[in-house]
């Protein structure tokens, strides 16, 4: 389209609708441009919910929820905000009903619950440890190495506890329920492992009797009755009884005894198996 085209088209109203809406001077409502952003991804909305850490920010738009922050004032949440997504946000009073029950349902364990993510901006390679992480169930925890060798990278164990460091939707995404190969909980991007601490306990697990069983060498639980050997946070290890519980070193241990590896939890997986 030429210049002189362009013109004609901009200089004014040349049919009946066209004079029509020349005349229209109502003002859209202020509200307007935020929600029209907002729904379209380009800014976000956020409000308040409460957790087992205490109140916490979600920030959302029409593609999904974009961050979840422990910011104690509106002012340093958008800052943070700004920093992360590069786009506004617009304080609300509350979630969307329908996004604050699914949230509510997957901090329960209901790992089924579709809960839309907006993760513009993030590498493949962290999208695929945060969909990883999505699926380890409520009150278990995996090893940075078991999350590696899931995802077709198990030497990229550090790269891993990088990628949990940076996920920007934390609890969503439960980043939580990942440890260090060696036992130890580790660090937390939502305020650090005294809060990975609370949300495991939450959880119903016992942060210092994991570490202390780790720190002993018990790295693996077997049942002597399905002679089959999980990791100890396995819903099938728990299961089992203090007189069937047979503890491991290692995985290898547990093969050479004849245990086979649990599907559930799959031991096996990578560098879980040296840990």
């Amino acid at each position: 389209m030429n210049r002189s085209t362009d013109h004609v088209l901009v200089a004014g109203p040349t049919g009946p609708i066209e004079a029509a809406l020349a005349d229209l001077t109502a003002t859209a409502p202020a509200r307007l441009r935020p929600a029209v952003l907002i729904q379209v991804g380009l800014a976000d909305a956020y409000a308040r919910i409460d957790s087992p850490i205490g109140p916490l920010t979600v920030a959302w738009n029409g593609r999904g929820v974009s961050v979840v922050d422990a910011a104690e004032d509106d002012a340093t949440f958008e800052t943070r905000h700004r920093t992360v997504t590069g786009r506004e946000a617009f304080a609300t009073d509350a979630l969307p009903p329908r996004l604050a029950d699914a949230i509510a349902r997957r901090l329960g364990g209901d790992r089924r619950v579709r809960i839309d993510l907006d993760l513009r901006g993030h590498s493949p390679f962290e999208r695929d440890v945060w969909r990883k992480a999505l699926e380890i169930p409520r009150g278990e925890v995996r090893p940075y190495g078991w999350v590696a060798a899931e995802i077709g990278r198990p030497r990229a164990v550090r790269a891993v506890g990088t990628a949990l460091g940076h996920n920007p939707v934390p609890l969503i995404v439960p980043c939580h329920r990942v440890v260090r190969t060696d036992g130890s909980i580790g660090q937390y991007s939502l305020g650090g492992p005294g809060n990975k601490r609370t949300i495991l306990r939450s959880e119903g697990l016992d942060p210092e009797g994991l570490e202390a069983q780790a720190a002993a060498g018990i790295r693996y639980t077997g049942s002597d009755t399905t002679r089959i050997v999980c990791l100890p946070t396995c819903r099938h290890a728990r299961r089992t009884t203090d007189a069937h519980r047979v503890s491991f070193r290692s995985a290898q241990a547990a093969t050479e005894a004849g245990y086979r590896p649990c599907r559930v939890c799959r031991p096996d997986s990578g560098a879980a198996r040296a840990a």
